[in-house]
């Protein structure tokens, strides 16, 4: 039994030496974290971890010879068109993850899964296609402009679809 007391009290040692080396090594984290990073991060009520950007003119509200303007519509429209096609390449592959799991059942499970890439690959496709891989703000204003146009011209196509 004398024994046991013995290595009841061994036991105890080891126990209180961790705790102490525990608190050596995490007493000064622990204090530079809530002396200096907390109050940091609680003055910046800013939830998310990626940076987000002003939105800024776009390039119709510019002026013809402001550099800066169209310099900044031009990073707003590659920011917004990334974005776009992080849209599209998520939905396509939600698509093709459900047809892989669902099998010969995809066409009813995964309908909804379907219609929304579909439909956000057109409206990429509207905003984006066929002005080439280097396009600009300019080219896909001019896109924008002249499908307006065309659909005034023809109103009853607009109707049908």
């Amino acid at each position: 039994m004398a024994s046991d007391s013995g290595d009841d009290n061994e036991g105890h040692r080891y126990e209180k030496l961790a705790l102490a080396l525990f608190k050596v090594l995490d007493g000064p984290v622990t204090a530079l974290r809530e002396k200096f990073v907390e109050p940091i991060q609680s003055r910046n009520k800013y939830p998310y971890y990626h940076r987000r950007f002003r939105r800024v003119p776009t390039i119709d509200e510019c002026e013809f010879n402001d550099a800066v303007c169209i310099y900044e519509a031009e990073s707003q429209y590659r920011r917004d068109k990334m974005v776009d096609e992080q849209i599209v390449k998520i939905l396509r592959n939600r698509k093709n993850e459900c047809k892989f799991w669902e099998g010969p059942d995809a066409k009813v499970k995964c309908r909804k899964v379907s219609e929304d890439y579909d439909k956000a690959a057109t409206n990429w496709f509207i905003k984006y296609g066929d002005i080439g891989a280097n396009a600009n703000v300019i080219s896909a204003y001019m896109k924008q402009k002249h499908r307006l146009i065309w659909e005034r011209r023809n109103p009853e196509s607009i109707m049908r679809s």
